[in-house]
């Protein structure tokens, strides 16, 4: 019996090159990915405000990126003995205006010098709940644990979302027509709204996507990470001890050899070659001639392992 539900991925989903420069903004999920994708040698640029969750945050940061804004003291505020910016992450908050200025242009210039040399744009959106500020009536991409008093939380809407994208994409791609913008849903569940207004919130998003990519055919792809986290990953074992986001140890691969007329016995240890979270193993070249089967195993978190996948080489 097979325990999963295979999610299949949209056949018309740009593949990523390793000669590709890549952009990512969003939740912690995007900066995760980022991290992977780093790890794998790819060039990124990853998350530039720190973690931002609901679209219009995100979508504000890009347009301060594209104009290549520079932030002055006016657009800090000093609370708890720090100074912070609303748009940023707490990352780039510190007790002097000067070092949180300093730590923000910094990674908006590089940011602005990045985005129109990017061949692909990759956001994660993690909630369309927003916390809308009472007295300027902005939406902030981080409270700093203000009082909840000072916000009005609600839940944007989809044409708000569809209206601010469209306008900020017809841009975007008018300066760089042959960008590829990759839209995902963090799987992570905001637990803390409430689980069905959870869901009210991640169908929000979803659907403002699907609309975005009829309106951009050549350009919005969606990559179904909601999905293959909740559905063919619907396993606790592939979960942190929170049981809301995924372990970043939820899957490490066990890399066995044998030689050609050897029986693959995976109870024997001393066949392992390698323990590895890295989605690719080198071999190591002998003289081309000697066969082998190498056979991969995944582990989860608690170390159980899977049945293994054989591959037959010459090194």
């Amino acid at each position: 019996m097979n325990f999963t539900t295979p999610v299949e991925l949209p056949v018309n989903l740009p593949r990523l090159r390793h000669a590709d420069r890549l952009l990512l903004l969003g939740s912690c999920f995007a900066t995760n990915m980022g991290t992977r994708l780093a790890d794998a040698k790819f060039s990124c640029d990853i998350n530039p405000y720190g973690v931002l969750y609901n679209p219009l945050s995100i979508s504000a940061a890009l347009r301060e990126i594209i104009l290549g804004k520079v932030y002055g003291k006016e657009d800090l505020f000093f609370f708890r003995d720090c100074w912070h910016s609303p748009m940023h992450h707490g990352d780039f908050s510190s007790l002097s205006a000067d070092e949180t200025l300093e730590k923000i242009n910094e990674r908006i210039a590089r940011a602005h010098e990045w985005i129109f040399r990017s061949d692909c744009l990759l956001l994660t959106f993690g909630t369309s709940w927003v916390y809308e500020q009472k007295n300027t009536g902005r939406i902030v991409g981080n409270c700093h644990k203000l009082p909840g008093k000072e916000f009005i939380l609600r839940r944007l809407t989809v044409d708000e979302i569809v209206s601010d994208y469209t306008s900020l994409l017809s841009g975007l791609l008018a300066r760089n027509s042959g960008l590829k913008v990759i839209l995902t849903v963090s799987p992570i569940r905001h637990a803390r709204d409430g689980m069905h207004a959870n869901q009210l919130s991640k169908a929000t998003l979803l659907l403002a996507i699907d609309r975005l990519q009829a309106a951009f055919q050549e350009s919005v792809f969606y990559f179904p990470a909601y999905e293959l986290i909740l559905d063919e990953l619907r396993d606790y074992r592939f979960y942190a001890e929170d049981m809301v986001h995924p372990s970043d140890k939820a899957v490490q691969y066990v890399v066995y050899r044998f030689d050609k007329k050897e029986k693959v016995n995976l109870e024997d240890p001393s066949h392992i070659v390698a323990i590895t979270r890295d989605t690719y193993y080198k071999l190591p070249y002998e003289n081309g001639k000697t066969k082998y089967n190498y056979v991969v195993t995944a582990l989860d978190r608690l170390h159980n392992e899977s049945k293994g996948a054989k591959k037959k080489v010459k090194l």
